[in-house]
């Protein structure tokens, strides 16, 4: 898998740095009208196909490892089916490419930023102890709340929806069936939280490449979207708050006490760690600069390794082995189940597969703009789309339409931003609310479809079908309908600008 996606990454370097650094001259003056829609549309079915046969015959495990694949090659077939359609630019094409690059490759440092904190902040045990400390407030009533706030806490930490659900989120699918809760409820609160943190937090790679599609500060992308969010955060908060207190169980200590005792027999767990997130949320308060902000906590987070836990420190063999580990990762000995994937990190290398997925999708979404087969394709979404609210409520459909196409996140957010950016230029609506609504549109609403990669992995992992678990995520369905009425009441207000 390490090797597949190291060559992946490298062919699509090379790709990249031909267009980019490569002036071709065009023999031909002619100006090529847009292909039309039935043609513009079988990159799109082909990738949908390919999706869809990889899922049913090898299934989700070969998703991450062969979703580059697909890409590259409905890339491909964007060039074929442009020149076999009599409509191949070579310019054109290298064009598209280079103006995807310019959007998306900026994301690239930041998601090699966002796997060395996920380690380090692992590794340090600022997320151990926010789960420590957050367990040890649990009470029955209030369990559906509790887990939608610390699943969002410990996603809004470690920017990973996934490893949020896949630790934390499977110890509270135990905790809740103690607690007489039904799957569906449980897993609905954890997958809401988990994907809250998700969409707000600049740490999470959705997050950063949702702002870069759109040509959007990641911290100026976080700011316009948690004004877009809070009422959907309020709303459900208010529902799992009610659950709880209709809710007759019995209770345990019992499976708490496991998860805290297991992260205490490994963690040196301690109230100052907690300083170190706080740290960060002043700089991302400040304002100051993403990749600045994400560097220095890589730093404090690194010190802290040798300063809270110097027993695992000791451990991986010292500083040298440290960086080492930056790179590779390392799996520690949990002393549970439930939270080895916790303690199992994978650094550098664990964020090749989104990094190759990204920029694949990358240059499937720059042929697509370099062919005219977008611009054709959002012409037919957009020909009777004015307005603020039908633009927002397009870029929202056609977002899960994307991820129900796909199965994949961020393609739909690259290939979406692309498609509706020049449409809310030409009518005067800001890029940050672009970025916004494909994440409400896109990253939330994923892991409710059930052949999509999130759903099918939370699934798995949770042991509840995302059937099952849908309608009680309440959060994810919440988010885009709240989005759009919002930008209803501020488009009347005309305050839609960004801050």
């Amino acid at each position: 898998m390490e090797y597949h996606c190291i060559f992946i990454v490298y062919v699509e370097t090379v790709i990249i740095i031909i267009c980019i650094n490569t002036q071709f001259k065009m023999t031909n003056k002619k100006q090529h009208s847009p292909p039309p829609l039935w043609l513009s549309l079988l990159p799109l079915v082909f990738l949908s196909i390919s999706f869809g046969v990889i899922l049913s015959v090898w299934g989700m495990d070969y998703i991450a490892v062969f979703s580059s694949v697909a890409l590259l090659a409905s890339a491909l077939m964007c060039v074929a089916v442009s020149a076999l359609s009599g409509r191949f630019s070579r310019g054109a094409i290298a064009g598209g490419i280079r103006k995807s690059a310019s959007q998306v490759l900026p994301a690239v440092p930041l998601l090699i930023l966002i796997a060395l904190i996920s380690s380090v902040w692992m590794l340090s045990g600022v997320v151990p102890a926010m789960i420590h400390y957050g367990l040890s407030i649990i009470s029955p009533s209030m369990f559906p709340v509790l887990a939608f706030a610390i699943c969002a806490g410990v996603s809004m930490v470690s920017g990973s929806s996934w490893t949020t659900i896949g630790t934390i989120g499977v110890a509270f699918i135990g905790i809740g069936g103690a607690l007489g809760y039904g799957m569906g409820w449980t897993a609905g609160a954890i997958i809401s939280g988990a994907y809250l943190g998700d969409k707000v937090s600049p740490l999470s790679d959705t997050t950063v490449v949702a702002a870069s599609s759109c040509g959007v500060d990641t911290l100026k992308h976080v700011r316009y979207m948690l004004g877009l969010t809070w009422p959907a955060i309020v709303i459900t908060a208010i529902v799992y708050i009610a659950v709880g207190l209709l809710h007759d169980g019995g209770m345990t200590d019992d499976s708490v006490e496991e998860i805290r005792g297991a992260l205490n027999s490994v963690f040196g767990i301690s109230g100052w760690l907690l300083i170190i997130p706080l740290i960060t949320g002043i700089m991302i308060a400040l304002r100051i600069k993403t990749i600045i902000t994400l560097g220095l906590s890589v730093l404090i987070g690194l010190v802290s390794i040798f300063l809270f836990q110097p027993q695992i420190a000791e451990m991986l063999g010292g500083v040298g082995a440290v960086f080492k580990v930056l790179w590779s990762g390392a799996e520690i000995e949990a002393g549970s189940a439930q939270l080895q994937a916790l303690t199992s990190t994978s650094g550098f290398i664990g964020m090749l597969p989104t990094i190759s997925l990204v920029l694949s999708a990358m240059i499937f979404g720059g042929l697509m703009l370099g062919t005219g087969m977008l611009e054709t394709i959002t012409k037919a979404l957009t020909r009777r789309i004015k307005g603020p609210i039908t633009t927002v409520s397009a870029t929202t459909g056609s977002g899960l339409l994307l991820v129900a196409c796909t199965s994949d996140q961020y393609l739909s957010l690259i290939v979406g931003g692309n498609m509706y950016k020049r449409h809310y230029e030409k009518h005067d609506m800001p890029p940050c609310l672009l970025s916004s609504t494909l994440e409400s549109g896109v990253t939330v609403t994923s892991p409710l479809l059930p052949w999509s990669s999130c759903g099918l992995a939370h699934a798995a992992v949770l042991d509840v079908s995302a059937l099952v678990y849908a309608p009680f995520a309440l959060f994810c369905w919440l988010s885009p309908a709240i989005t759009i009425l919002l930008v209803k009441i501020r488009s009347k207000r005309r305050t839609l600008q960004c801050a």
